[in-house]
């Protein structure tokens, strides 16, 4: 397999990806757009940093991509969407410069209330301004985080060590968490108003671009300070140099910018309270050996069929989930192919219910086994990372519920359709024995012992002497094997739902003998 490293990575991700067996390496730093296209076209994974952009148009090259590996958090250069729709993964490595960004969150914020930059240029030019560089103390200010991920909690803990009070806003921040990181929940407009700090660490979407405009400065406290080691557009730049030159905002720090790098003849560069860095977040030796070796060692996992952890565009599970839920993604992409085959059409809505022990393990990975099995024979190239997208197109509406109420087994995974008109369709699930064999149990309102593979015939007749008979003789005289066959009676309705599993599938001939049959309502054959 064929890996590009287009961007320069640490010496030991390097190494670790040439020391795999039957892995070709392709170092092509700085090389330009035009180059980047032509040497996609047969690689089967991608190793950046922020310096190469990953396009539509780069992975509609790259017909063999599997998987996109940014070492750093930030994925801004990668086309997430058209990624997603090709069925490429796409993997950062969150936790490895998590500390040498939140130190330098803590550098600017120290430089924005003790002027050190400023007076060691003055002291350069043969000054000595004493009087000139008073500064003030952290201790007892506010801080608002804004973003209380990884990063967020490592400089509220440096905050609260200087004496800070540390307020967070954060959609996604639980009580229980806020409570174990000592900080104060508030809302946005709350830590705006309030705060005498305010540090971003937020992602960059269409919700939190330009969060701190204007109309957010006007309504900050007088002598505010701001820091950015983010990502560049959460702060509108303009705002920000009109808020330094007046004075409402006392002094700031940027590592981060709307475009990068950032213009040599931008007004940010003659602000004298502005304390400028040039993307220096993940900067430092640990770091980068950090991220390299990591995003390494993650690219390789993919390709060997092994773990997916930190991926942007589908679950991530780590290796004692995974090992704990496969054999139910077997079980969960053969019953989603399944009911696809057997109601094919018109279907508005695909609902999934876990039930038993099993709502207590991440069911995502196995909603995604489903969606894949669902697609597998209506829609190219359809893998985890795609099948929800793929569902979204076609227009069905995706519903998961884990329950808690009795079921007939230990755990029972149950995949419904809607169709047009109300009209449901609904199979259910297990896992049988200890060596945890897939079966299906039940069809609709019908229970059933089926094994989900190979070549099935799915019935429903009227319960009339001689319909079991009359498929053994129709089938023989074709020359397909029963291996083994499930019968249920419709509850009360004078029909019986019955499975056949069969060695091979049934000529058209025979097919056609079947439905023709007066006491058969249904026929289907399933391929798993």
């Amino acid at each position: 397999m064929k890996i590009l490293i287009a961007d320069p990575i640490a010496p030991a991700g390097v190494a670790f990806l040439k020391s795999q067996p039957d892995y070709e390496v392709v170092e092509a730093y700085g090389s330009m757009p035009e180059q980047i296209l032509k040497l996609v076209t047969d690689v089967h994974a991608i190793a950046v940093r922020s310096e190469t952009r990953i396009s539509a148009e780069v992975l509609a090259a790259a017909r063999l991509l599997k998987v996109v590996g940014r070492a750093g958090v930030g994925v801004d250069n990668i086309d997430i969407d058209a990624a997603t729709e090709r069925g490429v993964i796409v993997m950062n490595t969150p936790g490895g410069n998590t500390l040498a960004t939140a130190e330098l969150t803590f550098t600017h914020i120290l430089c924005g209330f003790r002027p050190i930059v400023q007076a060691c240029a003055g002291m350069r030019e043969g000054r000595w301004d004493r009087k000139s560089y008073s500064g003030s103390e952290l201790n007892g200010k506010r801080l608002a985080i804004l973003g209380m991920g990884r990063i967020g909690a490592e400089v509220a803990k440096r905050a609260q060590a200087f004496g800070m009070r540390v307020m967070a806003y954060d959609p996604y921040l639980t009580e229980a968490r806020a409570d174990a990181l000592g900080v104060e929940m508030v809302e946005l407009a709350e830590a705006i108003s309030s705060a005498e700090v305010i540090s971003v660490h937020m992602p960059l979407t269409d919700a939190t671009r330009h969060m701190l405009n204007a109309d957010a400065f006007a309504r900050m406290k007088d002598g505010v300070r701001v820091f950015n080691c983010a990502r560049g557009g959460i702060i509108d730049e303009t705002a920000l140099a009109d808020a330094l030159k007046s004075g409402k905002v006392a002094a700031a720090g940027l590592d981060v910018y709307e475009e990068e790098p950032l213009a040599a003849g931008s007004p940010l560069r003659s602000l004298s309270n502005l304390v400028l860095t040039p993307h220096l977040g993940a900067s430092t030796t640990e770091a980068q050996e950090s991220v390299g070796l990591e995003i390494a060692e993650q690219i390789a996992d993919v390709l060997n069929g092994g773990m997916v952890r930190n991926a942007i565009n589908m679950p991530s599970v780590d290796t004692k989930s995974l090992k704990q839920l496969q054999p139910y993604l077997v079980l969960g992409e053969r019953l989603g192919s399944f009911l696809q085959q057997l109601a094919p059409e018109y279907v508005e809505q695909l609902r999934i219910r876990y039930y038993g022990k099993i709502v207590d393990l991440d069911a995502l990975p196995l909603t995604r086994a489903i969606q894949r099995g669902y697609l597998k024979l209506i829609s190219e190239h359809v893998n985890d990372v795609n099948a929800p997208k793929k569902l979204a197109a076609l227009g069905i509406e995706v519903e998961v519920v884990k329950s808690s109420s009795h079921a007939e087994y230990t755990e029972l995974v149950e995949a419904q359709v809607v169709c047009r008109g109300g009209k449901t369709r609904t199979i259910g699930g297990t896992l049988f024995g200890k060596n945890q064999v897939p079966r299906i149990v039940t069809i609709d309102d019908n229970g059933v012992e089926v094994n989900p593979r190979g070549t099935l015939l799915v019935l429903k007749n009227k319960n009339v002497p001689g319909i079991v008979g009359f498929i053994g003789t129709t089938l023989g005289d074709d020359n397909v094997n029963i291996a083994n066959m499930s019968l249920s009676l419709d509850r009360g309705q004078g029909f019986a739902v019955s499975v056949f599993e069969l060695d091979s599938a049934p000529s058209e001939a025979a097919s056609n003998k079947i439905t023709s049959h007066p006491a058969i309502e249904k026929f289907r054959i399933i391929q798993l």
